[in-house]
């Protein structure tokens, strides 16, 4: 008696793409009710298959081969003319890679986008970008705002996946922008606009398409409230870059940082001013940074921070007040909470600054965020000048890694952030023992936190 195989079914949620062996009420995934439902299990495939003359399947587009063989062929760059954008990206775009920016709403994206694209359809490449969230009339706007009307750059205003792909496939675009890729959907697809398994899918179809034709693409997405970009992490695997567009809305000043990046380094920093016109590039961004710097106030400290090859000037402020709480306050802002934690440690135990009884703040001025613990020693002068009311020279920069024994540690490329302090007029500096000779600048050089203290006219206490 021959037995009969039965498929068995297949149960997939709508919204988030979880999949399942019975029918759920509500999907344990994400939540939703009444989003899952049957669909069919694909069948297995083989895995014996045919063997070639090579011993590898037939019907596959190429065999391995080994890695020497393969030709050296360098991926050619496509430069967007926005001076910042080319900083991060290593020069500009490659040919069939996919971008993925994000960023909260009103930080500039589509206003990227627009330059970019207009710079590069004037120079005679073919840029389409498709605006799901915006008419054309809309576009047009920005555009005669933004001098971006050239001949080759078209523009549609479309959400249908399959229209996206009809519209790419008639264009034969160089550059396509996609804004933004949650409000793409396939209408053969389940789930909602924006679902998890419609964002996924339509990622993927769109890095399938660039691949295929060497389209160079650029898809917006949205932001979470804490930051992150929204829709499922497969996102950021299946692009070849992600972006991410940070700012105050309520301030000129936009970073660029590239959080992943396939074809170049991930440590580059981008700054950008908005304007009446559109993005431009701050030129001096450690100048900005120290325009409405307090010359000699308490709990004020310049440092120096590197920034992929670019080395910043930052001014460190800290704030002490004494509290009746049971648990004092350590609130950091553009810097590292845990990092601003162990200072206050380190200067209690190591050094002597009564700290128990007191909220600690500490700010990094101006907007941009330190993350590198060269920075360590200008929190830890804040801190100790601020509960005990003394400033640090004007005319001086502190750089360095403060360790849990209170020892002082170096920090690479120290003789290119003194250059820039020196540039914009400091003439002293507080760093590490072994830290080399740079010509114009007075080193003071310290073993430990309490010989900094020393340095720098502070009391422990």
């Amino acid at each position: 008696m021959t037995r009969t195989s039965v498929r068995s079914p297949l149960f997939v949620c709508a919204t988030c793409g979880y999949e399942s062996a019975k029918w759920l009420g509500r999907c344990t995934e994400c939540g939703t009710w009444g989003s899952v439902a049957e669909s069919l299990r694909p069948a297995a495939r083989s895995s014996a298959g045919r063997r070639g003359a090579d011993g590898f399947g037939v019907g596959l587009r190429s065999a391995p081969v080994p890695i020497a063989q393969v030709e050296a062929a360098g991926a050619s760059l496509l430069a967007t003319e926005v001076a910042e954008l080319d900083r991060v990206l290593g020069g500009g775009l490659v040919a069939g890679s996919v971008t993925l920016i994000g960023g909260e709403p009103g930080m500039g994206k589509s206003t990227l986008l627009m330059q970019v694209l207009g710079r590069i359809a004037a120079r005679g490449a073919r840029c389409l970008l498709v605006c799901a969230e915006e008419s054309t009339a809309q576009v047009r706007m920005r555009a005669d705002r933004l001098v971006a009307l050239a001949p080759e750059f078209f523009v549609v205003s479309e959400t249908s996946l399959p229209a996206v792909m009809a519209y790419v496939a008639a264009v034969e675009p160089v550059v396509l922008a996609i804004d933004s890729i949650q409000a793409v959907h396939d209408p053969d697809a389940p789930g909602a606009a924006g679902s998890v398994a419609q964002v996924r899918d339509g990622a993927q179809a769109l890095v399938r398409l660039a691949k295929e034709s060497d389209i160079a693409t650029l898809l917006v997405g949205h932001v979470t409230k804490d930051g992150g970009l929204a829709g499922p992490r497969a996102l950021e695997h299946v692009v070849d870059t992600v972006l991410s567009f940070e700012g105050d809305r309520h301030h000129a000043l936009r970073m660029l940082r590239a959080l992943k990046h396939r074809f170049g380094a991930t440590d580059e920093l981008g700054l950008m001013e908005m304007t009446a016109g559109g993005l431009v590039p701050v030129t001096d961004p450690s100048a900005l940074f120290l325009a409405d710097r307090r010359v000699g106030g308490t709990g004020s400290v310049v440092t120096a921070v590197m920034e992929g090859t670019r080395p910043l000037c930052v001014e460190v402020q800290s704030l002490v007040v004494p509290t009746g709480a049971p648990i004092p306050r350590r609130v950091a802002q553009a810097f590292e909470g845990n990092r601003l934690s162990m200072l206050v440690a380190v200067l209690q135990q190591r050094v002597g600054v009564v700290l128990a009884n007191q909220d600690v703040y500490a700010s990094v001025a101006g907007g941009v965020r330190v993350s590198e613990p060269a920075a360590d020693l200008a929190v830890a002068l804040a801190i100790a000048g601020a509960r005990n009311d003394c400033a640090v020279d004007p005319d001086t920069v502190v750089i360095g890694e403060v360790g849990l024994g209170g020892e002082i540690r170096q920090v690479p490329q120290a003789p290119r952030r003194l250059t820039e302090a020196l540039r914009l007029g400091f003439r002293r500096a507080i760093v590490p023992v072994s830290t080399p000779e740079v010509p114009g600048m007075t080193l003071l050089r310290v073993g430990d936190l309490r010989e900094a203290l020393g340095a720098a006219g502070f009391g422990a206490g």
